[in-house]
């Protein structure tokens, strides 16, 4: 029972896909060791994002928010476990939401943290080569990139992400949001996500989403959203 569950968790299966086939693609192969998840060190100080994500924020998002997902995951896995062990099919099922939940937010948070760098040193800018290519054929320019992402995450009514993706058949691209940590699946491959989730922006901007929805752009890792794209 354990063992179908967690292949069936979206959240998990889009982690483990990440970790056997791509490193790179989801950025989660350093973070999930046999099975457990772990968070994941930045490869930047938490103040290196300022002025436009305040080092504060960039602290309690990583090692608390994201800590809370580890921690849950890792405890509902658990939880199947037993509950097999005891033939508890209904308890194991019972986990399945909590394995979605925090999973996809462990997957997301992994994401994340790798689309940012600091401004100058690998974050801001435009997109070059391929993926700019891309941007323009499908989005006409990359400030319509930009408009319809910033449309899309203040669509979200309460707490979601806004996802730029790659269709892995037609290799178009789009942009998608997704409720609560609900991660990115199926055909579509994920390339950048925005984390529109108060805790992201709240300390800094308070009710002036819109203001950090402007700002995260500066910080943008294009050069790792180049590699998701080309791979």
């Amino acid at each position: 029972m354990a063992s179908s569950l967690l292949r069936t968790a979206p959240a998990l299966r889009a982690g483990l896909r990440a970790r056997a086939a791509k490193p790179i693609a989801a950025m989660a192969s350093t973070s999930f060791v046999r099975g457990k998840a772990t968070l994941p060190d930045l490869s930047y100080d938490y103040g290196a994002l300022e002025p436009y994500i305040s080092g504060q924020i960039m602290e309690l998002h990583h090692s608390k928010h994201h800590q809370t997902y580890v921690n849950g995951f890792n405890a509902a896995v658990e939880a199947i476990a037993e509950a097999e062990a005891k033939g508890d099919a209904k308890a194991a099922a019972a986990q399945a939401p909590l394995i979605n939940f925090h999973g996809g937010g462990h997957v997301n948070h992994t994401l994340f943290w790798e689309n940012l760098a600091p401004n100058g040193k690998g974050g801001g800018g435009e997109p070059e080569g391929k993926l700019l290519t891309a941007i323009n054929e499908d989005f006409g320019s990359f400030e319509t990139l930009k408009k319809q992402t910033n449309a899309a995450l203040a669509g979200i009514q309460g707490s979601g992400w806004a996802w730029l993706v790659k269709d892995k058949t037609s290799g178009t691209l789009s942009v998608v949001t997704r409720p609560n940590q609900d991660p990115v699946t199926g055909n579509l491959e994920p390339l950048l996500g925005i984390d529109a989730w108060e805790h992201a922006y709240y300390l800094q901007y308070q009710n002036r989403k819109a203001e950090y929805f402007g700002a995260i752009w500066d910080v943008v890792n294009w050069n790792t959203v180049s590699k998701r794209f080309e791979n």
